[in-house]
């Protein structure tokens, strides 16, 4: 027999509900979480039995969007929900982030998550809604979770913080923050920002911090009223204590030693090498298995690491904790690229290239809050050669989406308007090595790249990976972190922005007693790498080329009377096809009369013009036209111009002397210059052509 239970609570303004028992109920933990009018159902599920050739925790979230949620059939051929969207990919890894350090070390069963959008009002980002659904479905599973958490967007208008801001409201912000954690401390925070400041964008997370406490209570009170009974945890198998004493005599030194090699590859082949023979000396000890001695090994190798940074102050390659490894930043580097450069900052190095195009490259995005149109897109890929491995080509995974989207926020604010650059701009970043954080080398790329093709930029931008190591001995606060300093770690802080602001924050803490000093302190120390950052990246470019690229299209933007759109496209669109087709020029027409020619060939762009502006012209008397023969008749002409307008030239008007008949002078197809003569009562028009060279185009009708 199943009981329902039902928790109300008033989150910014707005009722958010709990229910559970009456859906799902089969799941271990199912909750129907409704805010406003946007739900839905989360549900958490762990194997009965763990993984035990794992040596990492097996969970999969995944986030999905029913389109019957906003009353939609999907596009496409199936009509039919199918992979996962961009959206429903960065929302399953920001539900991820905080819960994952959150389940206990020694629980290996693999656990499931699914949050299924059923219903949305257009006014409620599903994505907030999910993460505290998610985190109440967990803490009432018996799944071994030391949560719960709390979720809340932060947006930023007018000097205030606005707790989740509606859809419409988050158009106006400045901000756009996501932060969750526990009661204990801010775990997660995802931000895109319009250059605020260190102290703004601070005050925002510990804002976010404060009203997650609310949901937290809520979701306890929930758990006291029907929470399952908690899993039993597998103790520590004692033969991990009886081991590590003798794996610690057989590797310590080496490790140390190890860790003193300032070259990546260098370092991790001593590394495997000591590792290759401490698993020598447990063949013949059944107990001790590959996975136990490797985690052994490795909790060995955090201790050496972390407890030298806080001892000394001096990192594995050698740098103190504020020094920023060496960069050399170049630009135009593919000669056919509209805008390329390859950015290297010590043993982490991006290539990315920037493409320009016309309205007609733009990305259709079919969302739950409707269809829109974008013009700016930045796709990160990771090739297996970037870290020294033979690995498997295949599509984006989420983490390839999740860094480029991390890029694309950095870059976004300081875009210029679309009315003033009208591309579509793609920018595609390949990482050619790693070790440290790749999306920031992306994030620095892509400004050069874009300022490299004429991108005008309001300003270049830089970003910075920081890290945190804390222990009982103190706190060391890392800038430009390598790879082994963000798996050994305390916290991955990721911060891009201008010289005068942040412009995108991510922070992955994986424990929960970080303070807001040292938050502050380690935005400050971000912000010094920065600026530094972007000197250096100054010496390749410091603000966008003039003009751009010779290889990139030419848009010309000109204004037609809306009452003109219909002529120029013609019936059936023949018209526009026809200036494509003899010119070679690409065309995109607004609703609101606004043209945008594109051309590489500036000749082809201005012939374009010309016949779209012929077409949009009124006609006036006294002025000579070009045009086309299209039909003959015993009294005269019609000749075609200015595009679909037709005017007769009278066989009077065809030769000074008398003509007998038509087509003695003129057939189908002829292309002639005529001169409007009149425009009578009901709109005909009268042309001649004997009023004008036909050779020369000049005026002798004087």
């Amino acid at each position: 027999m199943f009981s329902e239970f039902k928790k109300e609570m008033d989150l910014g303004g707005r009722k958010l509900t709990f229910e559970t028992g009456k859906i799902a109920r089969q799941a271990d933990g199912a909750v129907m979480i409704t805010y406003g009018e946007t739900k839905v159902l989360c549900t958490a599920v762990g194997a009965k039995k763990p993984r035990t050739d794992l040596d990492f925790f097996p969970l999969t979230v995944n986030y999905q969007e029913k389109t019957f949620a906003a009353g939609k059939i999907p596009g496409g051929f199936f009509k039919r929900e199918a992979r996962p969207t961009e959206k429903e990919t960065l929302t399953s890894r920001l539900i991820d982030r905080p819960v994952r350090p959150l389940f206990h070390p020694n629980y290996k069963c693999e656990t499931q998550l699914i949050c299924t959008v059923l219903a949305h009002d257009l006014e409620n980002d599903p994505d907030i809604v999910a993460m505290i659904g998610t985190s109440a479905a967990l803490t009432i599973s018996g799944i071994p979770f030391m949560g719960p958490i709390g979720a809340s967007r932060v947006g930023y208008i007018d000097g205030e913080y606005i707790l989740n801001p509606v859809l419409e409201t988050m158009q106006d912000s400045q901000l756009n923050l996501v932060v969750a954690g526990t009661n204990e401390g801010v775990l997660m925070v995802e931000s895109e920002a319009n250059e605020l400041s260190e102290e703004i964008m601070l005050g925002a997370v510990m804002f976010g911090h404060k009203a997650n406490q609310e949901i937290i209570n809520s979701i306890v009170d929930l758990a006291q009223a029907c929470a399952k009974d908690p899993r039993d945890v597998p103790e520590t198998p004692k033969i991990v204590s009886q081991i590590k004493s003798a794996v610690q005599e057989l590797s310590e030194d080496g490790l140390r030693e190890a860790y003193s090699i300032s070259e990546k590859s260098a370092r991790q082949d001593k590394i495997s090498s000591i590792k290759a023979t401490v698993m020598e000396n447990f063949i013949e000890n059944e107990d001790a298995t590959d996975m136990i001695v490797g985690s052994v090994f490795k909790e060995i190798e955090k201790d050496i690491v972390r407890k030298g940074l806080i001892k000394t102050g001096q990192r594995i390659d050698g740098r103190d904790t504020k020094t920023v490894r060496p960069i050399v930043s170049e630009v135009g580097i593919l000669p056919r690229a509209h805008g390329s450069s390859l950015f290297t900052r010590g043993e982490t190095q991006a290539m990315v290239v920037a493409t320009l195009g016309t309205g007609q490259d733009e990305q259709i995005i079919d969302g739950l809050d409707g269809d829109y149109r974008e013009h700016f897109m930045l796709h990160y890929n990771f090739p297996p050669y970037s870290v020294g491995e033979a690995g498997r080509m295949a599509g984006p995974g989420r983490r390839e989406i999740g860094h480029g989207k991390l890029a694309w926020r950095a870059i976004r604010p300081v875009m210029p308007e679309k009315e003033s650059f009208p591309y579509t701009i793609r920018i595609v970043s390949e990482i050619t090595e790693s070790n440290g954080s790749s999306s920031m080398a992306t994030v620095c790329g892509t400004s050069l790249s874009m300022m490299d093709a004429g991108v005008p930029l309001i300003r270049p931008v830089a970003g910075i990976a920081m890290g945190l190591i804390k222990e009982e001995e103190g706190v060391v606060i890392l800038s430009d972190i390598l790879g082994d300093e963000d798996h050994l770690g305390d916290m991955d802080f990721k911060v891009a922005g201008t010289e005068i602001g942040i412009t995108a924050l991510q922070m992955d803490i994986k424990i929960t007693s970080i303070t807001e000093e040292i938050m502050r302190d380690a935005v400050d120390q971000a912000r010094e790498g920065r600026l530094h950052i972007l000197e250096e990246m100054s010496k390749a470019l410091t603000s966008a080329r003039d003009g751009v690229s010779d290889n990139a299209p030419r848009i010309t933007v000109i204004k037609v009377p809306v009452d003109k759109i219909r002529e120029i496209i013609g019936p059936g669109g023949k018209m526009i096809r026809e200036i494509c087709e003899t010119t070679g020029a690409k065309i995109d027409i607004d609703d609101d009369g606004t043209v945008k020619v594109a051309a590489v060939d500036e000749k082809a762009s201005d012939a374009a013009v010309a016949m779209i502006n012929d077409i949009a012209a009124e006609p006036e008397v006294g002025v000579i036209y070009s045009g086309t023969v299209v039909k003959t008749v015993d009294f005269g002409a019609f000749v075609n111009f200015m595009g679909a307008r037709d005017g007769l030239v009278h066989i009077s008007e065809l030769r000074p002397e008398r003509v007998e008949k038509t087509t003695d002078i003129i057939n189908v197809g002829d292309k002639v210059k005529v001169k409007l003569v009149g425009i009578d009562d009901r709109g005909k028009v009268k042309l001649s052509m004997k009023s004008v060279d036909q050779e020369t185009g000049e005026d002798i009708s004087s």
